[in-house]
């Protein structure tokens, strides 16, 4: 049976998580996901959904940074300029971008019809990660069934590990997926959270790094390694900080820190983007109002949020392993849990 990294003794930074420790502790956020596991495929679509009302009405504001920008994403760019998001997000493999962006514009019309608003422009936020070593990722089984599918099935307490978006993923060599963490954080007496989602499928198995420990060189000669640190690696963060998109843009780059910290060189071949929303700071899409007032932390007190963000990256990613399961994909491709090689427990490197 999987567990998450804190119940191997693994502690990740200083900083207190939220209940579940998951990026749904941020009030209003959810989770679903949608698994396509067949002999052929495996594969699916992941969905953050950053409110429970219509985001297109009340957009979030949001931002966008890209480490490195090998990768297939839609919708980043009217986020960069913007600043807002007025859809969920939605994580899926690399082939099925155009699938799942089409079956979030009928999601949103048929949401908006409801509400009495009749949409003629919107901007889905679509993310990827190439899970074609154990997916057969042409033949493209991912679409509007699976899409709201996902919605549907959003909650609060949701899987991870080699499920939905992250069902086909590898990171450093082994099973990837869908990793989540938080962080709790305090300004004026008052209770914020910072939550983060990894769809994992990066990483050179020599580089891994647990707990702080190198410990990939001693773990390559047990897998088939992976050579290259290829195959991206999306990161959603979310979080009801009283931020601008500005100050959210600085959060988001310390997502990096956490990737590092596992022992990530952001190479090359891997799409490495952070995506991320406050739920504060909503910005209506009309209305008689010409001027917004607004709500920000003072700029100095964002580095509890700065190490907020790299704590639970790392912290996600690790989950993202630990929780994964052995899978045999197309081809025969096998891709072993983490767990099943290295003893997280052990204080040794002790190999099983």
């Amino acid at each position: 049976m999987s567990r998450r990294i804190r119940e191997y003794g693994i502690v990740i930074g200083s900083g207190t998580p939220g209940p579940r420790d998951q990026i749904t502790d941020v009030p209003g956020v959810l989770v679903g996901h949608a698994t396509v596991d067949t002999e052929e495929h495996k594969t699916g679509v992941t969905v953050v959904l950053p409110c429970p009302d219509n985001p297109f009405v009340e957009k979030l504001t949001a931002a966008v940074y890209v480490h490195n920008g090998f990768g297939k994403s839609q919708g980043l760019i009217q986020v960069e300029e913007l600043g807002t998001l007025e859809t969920p997000i939605a994580l899926t493999n690399t082939l099925n971008v155009g699938k799942v962006h089409d079956a979030m514009v009928d999601h949103m019309v048929e949401r908006c019809s409801r509400d009495g608003i009749e949409l003629t422009s919107v901007n889905p936020v679509v993310g990827e990660c190439n899970d074609s070593t154990l997916n057969r990722i042409q033949e493209r089984v991912v679409g509007k069934e699976q899409v709201d599918a996902a919605i549907a099935s959003a909650t609060a307490d949701f899987a991870e590990g080699a499920v939905g978006a992250g069902a086909g993923t590898v990171c450093f060599g082994f099973k990837g997926g869908i990793g989540s963490a938080s962080r709790q954080l305090c300004y004026e007496g008052e209770t914020y959270t910072l939550g983060v989602l990894v769809q994992s499928n990066f990483g050179r198995t020599g580089d891994l790094r647990l707990d702080g420990k190198p410990v990939g060189e001693l773990l390559e000669r047990q897998i088939t390694p992976a050579v290259l640190d290829r195959g991206s690696i999306m990161i959603v963060v979310a979080t009801d900080l009283p931020v601008s998109d500005r100050q959210l843009k600085r959060i988001l780059k310390r997502a990096g820190v956490g990737l590092s910290r596992c022992g990530s060189y952001m190479g090359h071949g891997s799409g490495d983007i952070v995506i991320g929303f406050t739920t504060a700071n909503r910005m209506p899409s009309g209305g008689k109002r010409e001027v917004l007032e607004y709500r920000v932390l003072r700029e100095d007190r964002l580095e509890d949020a700065f190490r907020a963000a790299a704590e639970a990256t790392e912290e996600a990613v690790l989950n993202s392993l630990a929780e994964a399961c052995t899978v045999t994909g197309y081809r025969g491709q096998v891709r072993r849990a983490l767990t099943e090689v290295y003893d997280l427990r052990s204080q040794a490197d002790r190999l099983l």
